[in-house]
C-alpha cells in the first residue's frame, strides 16, 4: 500500500483530490496535512470520515517538526504538495502571508522530503515523488492569441503569482541541486464543489441567491481558461503516477470564457431554475483589481501526448454541475459565508 502525503488536502481542490484518490485507489493511504485556515473545511471530507485509508494532521506546512514528525511516523511515498494562500486580492492586502506560506513553506516541505528519502549515497528510495501544484497564473498575462506552454518565461504580476513562481523555482532548484524526483503541474481556473466564495464562480452563485449584487472587476472581459476539478484530479493522479521526474506539465481546460460571460451564465441558470427575478439587473461593475492580468490559456498538448489526459467536461455541463452542487449544499455555504468572511466581503467591495 502506496502513502501519499497531500497538503493542503482539506482545502478545494486538496479535498476534491483526496475524495477522488480514495475513490479511485484501493491500495493506497492519504496523510492528509492541513492547518484548516478559512478555506481549508473538514466538512468538505466528511464523507470519507470512516475510512481508515484517511488520516487527518492539522498543522502548518512552515511547522518544521509538525512536518518531520510526518515523515518519520509514515513511510511517505509521494508528497502533493496543494498547500497554499490562493487568492490574488488577499495576496495584494497582505502580501507576506503569501511569501510565508508559499515560499517558506514549501521550502519546508522540500527539506523533509529530501531528509526523509535519502538512501545516504547521493540517492533516493525507489518511487518518491514531489508533486507541486502550481497555477498557469506564474506565466504572466497573455494578449489576445497564443497560450502558455511549459517554455513559456515566468512574469508573475501579483503577490500571489509572484509567490508561486518563487515555491516553482524552489522545487526546480531542489530537482537540479539535490537530484529530488519532482514535478510541477500549473493549471488553469478550476471550478466545482467546495470552492469557497471569494473566487469568481462561488461568489457569483451566493450573491445571487441572496438577491446581493454581483462584483465584476473592470469592464468584465478578461479572459480565463475553466477547468471542472474533476478532470484537473485526473491529470494529477496521472502526473504522480507517470510523469517524467523532472518535468512540468500544463492542465487546461480549453473553455475560454470572459469573466461577464460566467456570471451571465450563472445568472441565466438560476433565473430559469430557481427564480426569475434573478437576472442581469444584479450586476455590478467595480474598481478593477490592481495588476489585474487580460487573458490567461493554457496549451495542454505535452500533458495529452505523454501521458494521454484530455479534459472530459465541457463547461456547459460542468458549470451546471457546480450551481446544482451549491443550491444542494446551501448548509455548507451559509456556513462559510459567515463571520470574518463577511468582513473581508465588505473591505474588499463595499467601498468599490
Amino acid at each position: 500500500m502506496k502513502t501519499y502525503l497531500i497538503t493542503g488536502g482539506a482545502g478545494f481542490i486538496g479535498s476534491n483530490f483526496v475524495l477522488y484518490m480514495l475513490k479511485k485507489h484501493e491500495d493506497i493511504r492519504i496523510i492528509n496535512l492541513d492547518k484548516l485556515t478559512y478555506a481549508g473545511n473538514l466538512a468538505n471530507l466528511q464523507s470519507i470520515a470512516g475510512d481508515e485509508r484517511h488520516i487527518f494532521a492539522q498543522a502548518d506546512i512552515r511547522d518544521v517538526l509538525a512536518v518531520r514528525e510526518v515523515f518519520k511516523r509514515y513511510d511517505v511515498d509521494a508528497l502533493v504538495n496543494f498547500a497554499a494562500e490562493s487568492h490574488v486580492d488577499r495576496s495584494i492586502e497582505n502580501p507576506g502571508i503569501f511569501a510565508d506560506t508559499n515560499v517558506l513553506g514549501t521550502v519546508n516541505l522540500l527539506n523533509q522530503a529530501l531528509a526523509a528519502w535519502s538512501d545516504g549515497s547521493n540517492g533516493y528510495k525507489p518511487g518518491v515523488r514531489f508533486v507541486q501544484i502550481s497555477t498557469d497564473e506564474v506565466y504572466g498575462s497573455l494578449g489576445p492569441s497564443g497560450l502558455f506552454t511549459e517554455q513559456t518565461q515566468l512574469d508573475p504580476h501579483s503577490p500571489y503569482s509572484a509567490s508561486k513562481a518563487s515555491a516553482d523555482l524552489f522545487v526546480k532548484a531542489y530537482a537540479d541541486t539535490f537530484k529530488l524526483p519532482v514535478n510541477i503541474t500549473r493549471c488553469s481556473n478550476n471550478y466545482g464543489p467546495y470552492q469557497f466564495p471569494e473566487k469568481l464562480i462561488p461568489l457569483m452563485i451566493h450573491n445571487a441567491l441572496n438577491y446581493k449584487p454581483l462584483p465584476v472587476y473592470g469592464d468584465g472581459l478578461n479572459v480565463r481558461d475553466w477547468i471542472y476539478v474533476k478532470d484537473h484530479c485526473e491529470a494529477i493522479d496521472l502526473v504522480l503516477q507517470n510523469g517524467v521526474p523532472g518535468e512540468t506539465y500544463n492542465i487546461g481546460g480549453n473553455n475560454e470564457r470572459t469573466n461577464i460571460a460566467i456570471v451571465k451564465t450563472i445568472l441565466a441558470y438560476l433565473n430559469k431554475n430557481v427564480d426569475a427575478s434573478i437576472d442581469e439587473s444584479l450586476i455590478r461593475y467595480v474598481e478593477d483589481r490592481k495588476g489585474h492580468d487580460r487573458r490567461y490559456a493554457i496549451d495542454s498538448s505535452k500533458i495529452g501526448t505523454s501521458l494521454g489526459w484530455a479534459p472530459e467536461t465541457p463547461f456547459e455541463r460542468g458549470i451546471e454541475r457546480t450551481i446544482e452542487w451549491y443550491l444542494e449544499n446551501s448548509t455548507w455555504l451559509k456556513e462559510v459565508t459567515s463571520g470574518a468572511y463577511l468582513q473581508y466581503y465588505e473591505r474588499m467591495y463595499g467601498e468599490r
